[in-house]
């Protein structure tokens, strides 16, 4: 047994626009959420989540949504930060039938693994992090929450 322990690091609040629908591909139903812009507090992190980037969301046929999330923090000291991330959200053995539908779940848990990167001096710390978060997407107001933790 490994022993770690989970630091909050921050909280994230990103609005997003209405869902760009690939629609079917071969691995699954293709929507890109792309992100309005956004907010970051933490006690050692605060910013904006810039208007760029977004999360390539794939709903596979077992129901279970992949997310692939690149963002853009920028603190009140001009540092720019990418934050990027994988993760997933089940929608249910049912989820890929009712997301062709166009039947939306009105919020979905999201669990992540982010990571970020920076050139910014005051800011090297972070790059040595593995993290962890959790949140949720709101689909009714089109904005996504997350709270995350630093796996130390």
């Amino acid at each position: 047994m490994f022993d770690f322990k989970l630091d909050h690091l921050f909280s994230y609040r990103a609005t997003l626009q209405a869902p760009e629908v690939i629609g079917p591909v071969p691995e699954g139903i293709r929507a890109n959420f792309y992100v309005t812009g956004g907010e970051v507090r933490g006690e050692r992190l605060n910013g904006s989540i810039r208007p760029v980037g977004g999360d390539w969301f794939l709903v596979r046929r077992d129901g279970v949504g992949t997310l692939d999330v690149r963002a853009t923090i920028e603190t009140p000291d001009g540092a720019l930060i990418h934050l990027f991330y994988q993760g997933i959200g089940d929608l249910g053995e049912d989820g890929y039938d009712k997301f062709l539908r166009g039947e939306l779940p009105r919020k979905l848990a999201l669990r992540t693994a982010p990571n970020l990167r920076t050139a910014h001096p005051a800011y090297q710390w972070l790059q040595r992090l593995q993290c962890f978060a959790v949140g949720e997407v709101d689909l009714e107001r089109s904005e996504v929450s997350y709270d995350v933790y630093a796996v130390r």
